[in-house]
């Protein structure tokens, strides 16, 4: 609202960023600079020399200092919610937290690297994974699909709504992209027989390239959209109108990246998002490759397909190529469960290991004779799937260990920005 509308301070992240830009003094020296101009100027800079300040710093310690009234209380008192916390975080993350976190439900997959929040429906989820969020560690939480109206994410069901669209089809095996009309995917996505063929006569390992996203998706499946947001998890951190989704309440004149939501969908192996499950001859074929998201994502398996036609394996099949991954004890109990339905096969990276990881693929590439130009990075032109044997190289060659998950159907992984992946 405008300033002459609201007197008194806000105590939303929105309201303490809009009522201060208007009301701090740009170019001073003291703490008094919001949102300068994205460019640098004598004028800008002022008497003190500051040509590019650290603008969020500035905003916070004026607001601290100057601008909550002492006798208004904060619509959301975080504080008094999270007081019992502890200030060791990395004590809480290695012990087991069972007695202070002793309501939720949740273990440490993978080398205690992942936190698993095996019931989504517990409000209290968000102050354990708050904890975890900073360090940086990825987070599972299982049984969203429950949520979920089911009859909305079935393929055929998709295929009738929208299959007169046209969308961009990436085949996975050489990078081919085209245009084309999406009910010849959908069509194939439970049925062998009904998949495109390539040049050599294998069956093509298409992927839509998300289709659809962001608005186009809200605007083309408005049910499907709805459906998402009410189940999303953690809706603390992921809801639009979350309290602590910092993306949302930024006022509107900040540059924001695309925060979806989009569908991603595939055959193959173990694809992404919706996925059909099938086998390829070997597992150097992802159907997203190595790389890294500029924001946070929420991805949630919506729908798990089972392929049925010649060459295909059976579920039992399935399951037993999964066992041959780099697995911790309690994955390889859920895909001994009969309930449990595996979708997609996620390797993660830690941030911190990006430059470790890009120099081991450019050696790679080096032994492979491929040239390697020095504006090339592997990792943002997400031109490698790292196969078993690289990844056994990786750790005895630099350290790098993977950390591999299993994401069966209603599993939604949360990964923080920079976190390496591939599916």
């Amino acid at each position: 609202p405008p300033a002459s509308q609201n007197n008194e301070q806000g105590s939303t992240l929105r309201d303490l960023l809009t009522t201060t830009a208007g009301k701090l003094r740009l170019g001073s020296t003291d703490a008094g600079i919001a949102f300068a101009p994205v460019y640098s100027t004598g004028a800008a800079s002022g008497k003190s020399g500051r040509t590019m300040p650290n603008i969020l710093d500035d905003i916070i310690a004026s607001v601290v200092e100057n601008k909550i009234p002492p006798n208004r209380a904060p619509k959301t008192n975080l504080k008094s919610e999270i007081k019992d916390e502890p200030k060791d975080d990395k004590k809480c993350i290695q012990d087991d937290c069972s007695k202070r976190y002793s309501d939720i439900q949740y273990s440490w997959i993978c080398d205690k690297h992942v936190l698993w929040l095996r019931d989504h429906k517990n409000s209290n989820n968000w102050k354990l994974f708050k904890e975890c969020w900073k360090q940086g560690r990825p987070v599972l939480v299982s049984g969203m699909h429950k949520k979920m109206n089911f009859s909305l994410w079935k393929a055929e069901s998709i295929s009738l709504d929208f299959g007169n669209q046209q969308a961009d089809i990436l085949n996975c095996k050489d990078s081919i992209i085209s245009n084309t009309n999406v009910k010849e995917f959908w069509d194939g996505f439970e049925d062998v027989s009904k998949r495109q063929k390539v040049k050599n006569g294998e069956t093509a390992l298409l992927k839509l390239k998300d289709w659809p996203s962001g608005e186009d998706f809200k605007a083309m499946m408005p049910a499907r959209y709805e459906d998402l947001l009410k189940s999303l998890p953690l809706p603390e951190y992921c809801s639009p109108e979350g309290k602590l989704n910092l993306a949302s309440h930024l006022p509107g004149f900040f540059v924001r990246p695309d925060l979806g939501p989009r569908l991603c969908s595939a055959y193959g192996e173990f694809p992404h998002k919706c996925s059909s499950v099938a086998a390829t001859k070997d597992h150097d074929i992802g159907t997203t490759n190595l790389h890294i998201e500029v924001s946070d994502v929420v991805n949630i398996l919506v729908y798990v397909g089972i392929a049925k036609g010649n060459g295909v394996l059976s579920k039992s099949g399935v399951l037993k190529k999964l066992e041959e991954e780099d697995l911790d004890d309690l994955l390889r109990k859920r895909l001994k469960d009969s309930s449990e339905l595996p979708g997609a096969l996620w390797h993660i990276y830690a941030g911190k290991d990006a430059d470790k990881i890009r120099e081991f693929l450019q050696k790679i590439a080096k032994e492979q004779g491929l040239e390697v130009l020095p504006e090339h990075d592997p990792i943002r032109d997400q031109s490698w799937y790292v196969n078993k044997k690289l990844r056994q190289r990786l750790f005895e060659e630099y350290g790098v260990k993977t950390c591999t998950v299993i994401q069966f159907l209603g599993d939604a992984i949360i990964l923080p920005a920079g976190a390496l992946h591939q599916v």
